[in-house]
């Protein structure tokens, strides 16, 4: 995994509004790990871009700063879990794993292909069934034995939409809803992703959504509606929420839609340009 510097993770994260204060921030020893609590002091230490931070002290609503991702989600797109069986593939720390039982999941799949990663709190409620090193794209329905799953969500890095929905529509309920991240540094060709792997060109954003819709609804799913995440990935890539339904006659959204989705997320985000 790629490295950064502490402060400029920690100014990255949302923790400070400037680099400055960031700086300052970790000299000062405010910036620990959100997993185990470790402290940072040194903004100039390389660390894995992948480990979230967060300020001494502040408690998170969720153990990871991502399930405001899926929070957002839920709210936006008006969707209740409540007593289903749900799936958080690519769960990771396990934020939208979280999300789905403060929400009311009666029980939730949490998929991963690494190892040790989910957070304790989570490994510790019988709701959870932790699936580590399991390869989401050769799932089948038998892998999943205390109940089939009506909701999933996806949060993926590295990998295409392509490879993950074609394994969750045979595994979903017919019906199902999905709330999946669309990342354009991960769907995009290699030559329209820029420096540091960031892709920050509307006309990418617009083409990565329509490939990834057009793809979404050849795989079986109708494009219910499209958002954008409030927290910015990797490097500040900007990211993509879609709201997606298992059905017989899948439907493809408006191209209208995904233009406005768009402007308005470079709109939100113009500030950290």
């Amino acid at each position: 995994m790629a490295k950064e510097r502490v402060d400029v993770l920690a100014f990255k994260q949302g923790l400070f509004e400037t680099r400055e204060q960031a700086k300052r921030g970790v000299m000062a020893g405010l910036v620990v790990s959100v997993i185990n609590g470790e402290r940072y002091d040194k903004p100039g230490e390389k660390i894995d871009e992948g480990i979230e931070l967060k300020l001494k002290g502040e408690k998170l609503k969720y153990v990871s700063r991502g399930g405001l991702k899926l929070e957002k989600a839920l709210q936006v797109f008006h969707l209740s879990v409540e007593g289903q069986t749900t799936i958080d593939i690519g769960a990771s720390t396990g934020g939208f794993t979280d999300v789905m039982l403060q929400a009311g999941a009666k029980q939730v799949y949490a998929v991963d292909v690494g190892t040790n990663q989910l957070a304790w709190k989570l490994r510790q409620d019988d709701r959870v069934i932790s699936m580590e090193q399991y390869n989401f794209r050769y799932a089948e329905l038998g892998d999943f034995e205390l109940g089939q799953p009506s909701f999933a969500s996806i949060d993926v890095s590295f990998i295409s939409l392509s490879l993950i929905l074609p394994a969750l529509h045979r595994i979903l309920a017919e019906g199902g809803q999905v709330v999946a991240l669309i990342k354009p540094q991960f769907e995009a060709g290699r030559e329209q992703i820029g420096k540091n792997g960031i892709v920050k060109d509307k006309s990418v954003h617009l083409k990565v959504l329509e490939d990834v819709t057009k793809m979404a609804v050849e795989t079986g799913f109708s494009i219910k509606a499209l958002s954008f995440s409030p927290v910015q990935g990797g490097h500040g890539n900007i990211e993509f929420l879609a709201y997606l339904e298992k059905t017989n006659e899948p439907v493809q959204i408006d191209k209208q839609e995904i233009t406005n989705i768009v402007y308005q997320a470079h709109e939100e985000f113009k500030k950290d340009e």
